[in-house]
């Protein structure tokens, strides 16, 4: 599944997806306090990923509560394969080319990674 998210409404998704259960808009506000946002710029945003099929809300009283209906796994894969399509024409390898050249990887990084790639034995 395939969702567009802009890096405000990520920033909701990420206290979404670390609460563990749903939450109401006035929880998500409390986690982003630091944004300045006001409470109708933190609707607008539920509004659009609710829209967007990423977001459920379910009223419960006055309030309503926030689930997200994407993980965290799923929307990273789904952005890194979007990534390697369009920057690396759809080449992993030289997608983890790049990250070798470019990222910085540690000695302990690369030991890391390579026993990822390792066989296991049985």
């Amino acid at each position: 599944m395939e969702i567009n998210i802009g890096d405000s409404e990520l920033e909701i998704m990420k206290v979404l997806w670390s609460a563990n259960e749903p939450i109401t808009s006035v929880d998500i506000g409390k986690a982003v306090a630091e944004r300045g946002w006001k409470k109708t710029t933190i609707a607008t945003f539920l509004t659009r990923l609710t829209e967007k099929g990423a977001v459920s809300a379910r009223k419960r009283g006055k309030l309503y509560y926030y689930t997200p209906l994407i993980s965290a796994k799923e929307y990273k894969k789904s952005q890194t394969k979007n990534l390697i399509g369009s920057l690396f024409g759809g080449s992993v390898k030289d997608f983890a080319v790049s990250l070798f050249e470019y990222a910085g990887l540690t000695e302990s990084d690369i030991e890391e990674l390579k026993a990822k790639f390792e066989p296991k034995e049985k």
